[in-house]
């Protein structure tokens, strides 16, 4: 790893969860899917996943965050197999990913992976989007068919609109997932407002499953503001990482998961 570091200089709210979702998430105004900055306000408002400050609380804390209780389509969701819609409409996602510069940072609610690179994208339905960073969540934030996984992947990419998608992968304890060794060695426990440079680069390519299939449906980031408009790919085929690797996420943060929400009327779809 290099002794050097550079100071990131980003808002508690900055691309995360979401997003996903995401720790760390930039506000979007959803309906125009056009990026917005989010009030300085909000900046400084601490939201956690305990106590006063936990969950169900996130919406009484920031008048920002009303959607966080008010929205109507808000992440994660527990996927019921029996429910989801077989869309032959659906095209395959496709997934464009290649080794990058990145840094790692412990923001306070998650660890979080930043591309340097515009080299990496996501494009569904026809649209691309950039990744911009990707971070973790224990025990998974989504659930499928009731259940947890160990852990979740989230990696969020943005449209040249500003609009959000967001690639959730599903961690289960097992085989060692080696190429995370390299991000592992230099885990942060400790919060902090500057970000590690990684030595060489990093290929986000190598966190993914072989087969992409995936399940689709339109919700939220994850945590606050948990702004809507979000494009949620939740890949149906998890990956594995060892006990150990798990282990030392769950050390500096034993749980970061928002519990799941009302699907609604929303349809979860698959491109099977």
């Amino acid at each position: 790893m290099s002794n050097r570091r550079f100071q990131i200089l980003f808002p508690a709210i900055f691309l995360t969860v979401l997003a996903g979702c995401g720790n760390n998430s930039p506000n979007h105004d959803a309906a125009a899917a056009k990026e917005a900055s989010v009030p300085a306000a909000a900046h400084h408002t601490h939201w956690s996943y305990e106590g006063d400050t936990s969950p169900e609380h996130w919406a009484e804390l920031d008048q920002l965050f009303t959607t966080c209780s008010t929205g109507s389509a808000q992440s994660p969701v527990n996927i019921l197999h029996d429910k989801v819609k077989e869309d032959e409409r659906l095209s395959p996602v496709k997934v464009e990913y290649s080794p990058s510069p990145v840094s790692i940072i412990n923001n306070g609610h998650t660890i979080q992976v930043n591309i340097s690179s515009k080299d990496n994208k996501l494009t569904v339905e026809g649209k691309t989007y950039l990744l911009q960073q990707f971070h973790f969540h224990l025990p998974s934030e989504h659930e499928v068919d009731g259940k947890h996984a160990e852990m979740e992947l989230h990696l969020v990419h943005k449209s040249e609109d500003g609009s959000l998608a967001v690639l959730g992968v599903l961690i289960h304890s097992g085989s060692e997932n080696t190429v995370l060794n390299k991000l592992w060695s230099a885990l942060p426990a400790e919060e902090s407002a500057e970000a590690i440079v990684v030595d060489g680069s990093f290929d986000p390519a190598g966190l993914l499953p072989a087969d992409l299939h995936s399940f689709r449906y339109q919700g939220s980031l994850t945590t606050p503001p948990c702004t809507e408009g979000v494009q949620w790919i939740v890949l149906e085929n998890p990956v594995t990482w060892s006990a150990e690797q798990i282990a030392k996420f769950a050390a500096i943060f034993p749980h970061d998961n928002r519990p799941v929400q009302p699907l609604g009327s929303r349809e979860i779809g698959s491109d099977e």
